[in-house]
């Protein structure tokens, strides 16, 4: 599985790609609220697997200058359980170093909370709905 920071067009199509099935034909978010007027300023990550086809989806945002927001975390359900959200986290969380954020900060889905947990990601709100879905802001202190 190759991990790839989008820097063609066709690349962002293979991240929407993902990120309508997962959110949009799985999750029932409409389209308008999953593909928004941000993902220009986002740096897009897309995991293909050995048939160059995508598998994984991401998008990250550096906010108020040192904070990192982790965004669109997706994995295609049959590519689930081969450790891609591990891998999507990783290169989100060094992207995000890189570009010199200490924090990183989500809105995770209720159902993914034992994942970020495990990752070192702390909840710090009461769950909320948005899309419809019920999440939980989470951050986590960067480090090199």
């Amino acid at each position: 599985m190759n991990t790839v920071i989008v820097k063609e067009q066709t690349q962002r199509e293979d991240a929407y790609y993902v990120r309508k099935e997962v959110f949009v034909k799985e999750q029932e978010v409409p389209l308008e609220i999953e593909i928004d007027e941000l993902e220009d300023e986002a740096i897009h990550f897309v995991i293909y697997n050995d048939d160059n086809k995508p598998q994984a989806a991401a998008r990250l945002r550096i906010i108020e200058g040192h904070k990192a927001k982790l965004e669109r975390i997706c994995v295609l359900k049959e590519a689930r359980s081969f450790g891609l959200g591990h891998q999507l986290l990783e290169a989100l969380e060094s992207e995000a170093m890189a570009n010199g954020a200490k924090e990183a900060v989500m809105h995770a889905q209720v159902q993914a909370l034992p994942f970020y947990e495990k990752k070192g990601y702390k909840a710090v709100s009461e769950p909320f709905e948005e899309a419809g879905i019920t999440h939980v802001k989470m951050t986590k202190t960067l480090s090199v």
